[in-house]
């Protein structure tokens, strides 16, 4: 299994709600659904967000239908939003900015997880090969989030993320060829409800899977390339995701799991798995 080295540090890409203005409960779309118990428009700030920012509710989310918050992860761009594109200032002090500010939101939050993914790239020994273009293509996508507002909100970040995509696939490529399998190569497989309790997974490409609701307890998920992989209720109980590369907070929100389920360094254990 890689290890990682002590560059791996991705404290600023974490959630700060404190320094934060609340862009998730005001600048995203809500729909009426499992995730949460009404529609919100973009721009409308949720019922629940108090006059300091905060979430009225945030101890309850689960209980009273907002679940959908609980494995939320703006990867820091709230943060960088509030605080650094717009000086402090928030949407309230300066209601003629907060158009502006909500259409940023979601192109820094993009912006942010590829640096998330980008600085665990870099941190990988396997990939020093092409440690250079990572290194590249990290302080590039770092000097797009440090733009002026018109600036970022006119950022081409479909096209970006196209060119670091690339990158992140030879990245995975390089981490994983020491594991030989016959099938490592399952990205975009519908694996909805699949039985692959106990499986070996090791070492497989399953970046962008629909893995909802799988059943994965005590499957073997070292060193697999989990980029985008829908985990939405997979149980991941018992479960060994040490390695695996490209596992975000998200993912391992939305799924359900134990005190026995090995995760990455980077990745915290979700409170509401007990």
């Amino acid at each position: 299994m890689p290890e990682r080295e002590v560059g791996d540090d991705r404290q600023a890409l974490r959630a700060d709600c404190g320094n934060c203005f609340g862009l998730c409960c005001v600048a995203l779309t809500f729909s009426k659904s499992a995730d949460f118990p009404v529609n919100k428009a973009a721009g409308t700030p949720c019922a629940n967000l108090q006059q300091d920012f905060r979430c009225g509710i945030h101890q309850n989310l689960r209980q009273k239908g907002f679940s959908g918050c609980t494995v939320y992860d703006c990867f820091g761009a709230g943060q960088q939003v509030s605080q650094s594109t717009f000086n402090g200032t928030d949407w309230r002090q300066d209601p003629e900015t907060a158009r502006q500010m909500f259409d940023v939101f979601p192109k820094m939050r993009q912006l942010h997880e590829l640096l998330w993914y980008l600085t665990e790239a870099l941190a990988l020994p396997k990939a020093h090969p092409i440690q250079a273009d990572i290194q590249s293509a990290l302080e590039k996508t770092q000097h797009l989030t440090q733009g002026t507002p018109a600036e970022v909100a006119d950022t081409d970040v479909a096209t970006h993320r196209e060119d670091v995509s690339a990158l992140l696939l030879r990245t995975s490529e390089l981490a994983r060829a020491d594991v030989r399998r016959k099938k490592k190569d399952r990205r975009g497989a519908d694996l909805f409800g699949a039985r692959l309790k106990g499986a070996d997974l090791r070492g497989v490409t399953l970046r962008g899977a629909y893995l909802i609701a799988a059943d994965l307890r005590g499957a073997d998920l070292r060193q697999a390339d989990l980029l985008g992989a829908d985990l939405r209720d997979a149980d991941l109980r018992g479960a060994d995701l040490t390695g695996s590369i490209f596992l975000t907070q998200s993912q391992v929100n939305a799924a359900k799991g134990d005190a026995d389920t090995k995760l990455p360094p980077a990745v915290a254990r979700p409170s509401h798995w007990g």
